[in-house]
């Protein structure tokens, strides 16, 4: 199953849709004929994922069986007619995130930096603020007067359907309700000024999501999808999710040792080679630019770097 969060130009309230093709059908019209849950269908995508597994199963059901007769005449549109909304548009918690995650990433940041590579022993986490959240097609801000070093970061978003402690690697995997793109964006500039990366990472409008979130069972292994990024049409990242140093089973292993994980928790994995800190010269964004970071099976982030003070 693929999921949105989009509105009508008309009405600009977030809802819940099924995606399918060129589609979306608003979860409520596609099941509602046979919703016999307590209280009405999800209305949001947090609501689906508190929901719990049977509901999801349910969903998927009704949903399927509602797609093999025609759209309803209400509630079902064009994906280009519609305006796409990140996922999760206001987490509930801050996002985390990864540095570091892959080998390459990790000897380019080094080298910029005039430091030794070194491996970690576990993963590196940090977290961006829920207000960094932004659309698959907004704009990125950038006040110049707070940066001048904005750089992209292309990563696979892992979306926590079941929450829990401690949780082994092996079952890890089962606690995925789904995945999303995510472009981590970076103020390396603060980043160094503050010794730390949360304020770099966290200006507003600087953790664009999207477009989708497509559930665990259909999106397969997470270690086995391309990811790349352009900047205006030019190619930056590109690498494959099996080249992170530490998988998706592991980075929840190691999260909930001692530290509960709820659904609808974010995290972002860590982004590849190529950003434009590890160029020859340090290559970062400018003003109308065009960002495109894109996962293979859930599909593609376009947002524009737009100056705004």
């Amino acid at each position: 199953m693929k999921y949105a969060t989009f509105s009508l130009s008309h009405d600009p309230s977030h809802r819940l849709g099924v995606v399918v093709a060129d589609r979306v059908t608003e979860l409520r019209a596609l099941v509602g004929p046979k919703w016999k849950g307590k209280g009405p269908p999800p209305s949001s995508m947090l609501e689906l994922i508190d929901a719990g597994p049977q509901v999801w199963k349910r969903i998927e059901s009704l949903a399927k069986e509602a797609q093999r007769r025609e759209p309803p005449a209400e509630g079902s549109y064009l994906l280009k007619k519609v305006r796409l909304h990140a996922p999760i548009p206001r987490p509930r918690k801050n996002i985390v995130c990864l540095g570091l995650n892959y080998l390459s990433h990790l000897q380019e940041t080094a080298q910029a930096r005039g430091r030794e590579a070194k491996i970690p022993e576990a993963p590196v986490f940090f977290t961006k603020a829920p207000t960094t959240v932004n659309g698959p097609l907004d704009p990125i801000p950038w006040d110049p007067g707070v940066t001048s070093q904005v750089d992209y970061e292309v990563e696979l978003g892992v979306i926590v359907g079941v929450g829990g402690k401690n949780i082994p690697r092996a079952k890890a995997l089962g606690h995925v309700f789904g995945y999303t793109v995510i472009n981590d964006v970076s103020a390396r500039d603060l980043q160094m000024r503050h010794m730390q990366w949360y304020k770099g990472k966290s200006l507003d409008g600087f953790c664009p999501m999207g477009p989708v979130v497509v559930t665990a069972d259909e999106f397969g292994d997470p270690q086995k999808k391309k990811i790349s990024l352009r900047v205006s049409g030019v190619i930056k990242q590109e690498a494959t999710t099996g080249a992170m140093i530490f998988p998706v089973a592991a980075i929840l292993e190691f999260l909930s040792k001692g530290t509960t994980v709820e659904p609808g928790d974010v995290i972002s994995t860590g982004t590849p080679e190529g950003v434009g800190l590890g160029r020859t010269p340090p290559e970062y964004l400018k003003d109308q630019d065009l960002v495109e970071a894109e996962v293979e099976g859930i599909g593609t982030l376009r947002n524009r770097v737009v100056i705004s003070r």
